[in-house]
């Protein structure tokens, strides 16, 4: 009842993003497909938008839907039409088709976060090759010739959630570990800056680390598979946003007093630190991430210098900030 409940606001929250950024579609490979083929022509042939950009996001999620309605506010205020796409489930090859489709439509600018950085780089090099920058935000793909990088050190991002955790439990204890993608580049250097600061500056013990796929049915399975096996545990640390509300969920459903964090501030993760399911929250800042991505390919479609890289900042919010 609580999963379909919180299934069934996603679903509602996307409709809302379809609305406000006119062109956002998601699922199949036919579906995805049939779009590439079928568009009778580029969007940037409207006389009423004087660019269009592109955004593909890992997966549907609401922490992409904050993120998409800061870009589309930033692009009505530029006269820019903006697509938004995404894999039902985080998926490679569906974004390097949609990518795909968004070289042929000859667009602007292009902002990704790539599920698998070494299998986008090809298709990264060939938008630049065909004149459309393209940026990377939330994890890079560094060895490509992207345009830049917009967001945090990951590394620095995952030891500072292992600074709050060994703050929160007096550096000691043991914890259960959720992250995200296996392959996604900014997970793996999440998890190593997390584990490296455990290592060096903490005596808490890492009882289990699993990954989600992307998926919030396989992160609950994961969190609750590893709460049966180690009932002892002193906290649970996400990072990942899909982690957030797998955990707030099932810490609602069983009523769970032991701590837990996770990465990304959205409206129902604060909800979750003032009702004291989260203890607090790593953000990169990612409110601010739609308004940069538009105005970085605003900048570099003009033909402007941007930086490689445009770090948007680590910070902890817990109950207290939001009060």
């Amino acid at each position: 009842m609580i999963r379909n409940r919180k299934l069934t606001m996603i679903s509602l929250a996307a409709i809302m993003i379809a609305v406000l950024s006119g062109c956002f579609s998601s699922g199949s490979d036919d579906r995805l497909q049939s779009q590439a083929e079928n568009s009778p022509s580029p969007p940037n042939a409207s006389h009423s938008k004087t660019k269009t950009f592109g955004i593909i996001y890992p997966m549907t999620y609401p922490t992409y839907e904050m993120i998409t309605l800061t870009a589309s506010e930033t692009a009505d205020n530029n006269n820019v039409a903006l697509i938004v796409n995404a894999p039902d489930e985080a998926n490679t090859e569906q974004q390097i088709r949609i990518m795909e489709s968004m070289i042929k439509q000859e667009i602007d600018g292009i902002a990704i976060s790539p599920v698998d950085s070494e299998a986008l780089t090809p298709v990264i090099n060939k938008a630049l090759a065909a004149g459309i920058p393209v940026v990377t935000f939330e994890s890079d793909a560094p060895d490509s010739n992207r345009t830049a990088y917009i967001g945090a050190d990951n590394f620095l991002t995952g030891r500072q959630s292992a600074m709050t955790i060994s703050h929160l439990l007096g550096n000691k204890g043991m914890i259960i570990v959720e992250n995200g993608m296996e392959e996604m580049l900014g997970m793996k250097q999440r998890l190593q800056g997390f584990l490296d600061y455990l290592n060096r500056e903490s005596s808490i013990d890492v009882l289990e680390v699993h990954h989600n796929k992307g998926s919030e049915d396989q992160a609950m399975n994961d969190i609750e598979s590893m709460i049966d096996a180690h009932p002892q545990f002193d906290a649970m640390v996400g990072l990942d946003y899909i982690s957030a509300s797998a955990s707030t969920l099932i810490w609602k459903a069983k009523g769970l007093n032991r701590l837990a964090i996770s990465m990304g501030v959205t409206t129902t993760g604060n909800d979750a630190l003032i009702n004291g399911q989260l203890a607090a929250v790593i953000s990169q800042n990612e409110a601010d991430w739609g308004k940069m991505i538009l105005e970085t390919l605003l900048q570099a479609s003009n033909g402007e210098q941007v930086d490689s890289f445009i770090d948007t900042g680590i910070k902890e919010v817990n109950k207290a900030h939001l009060e």
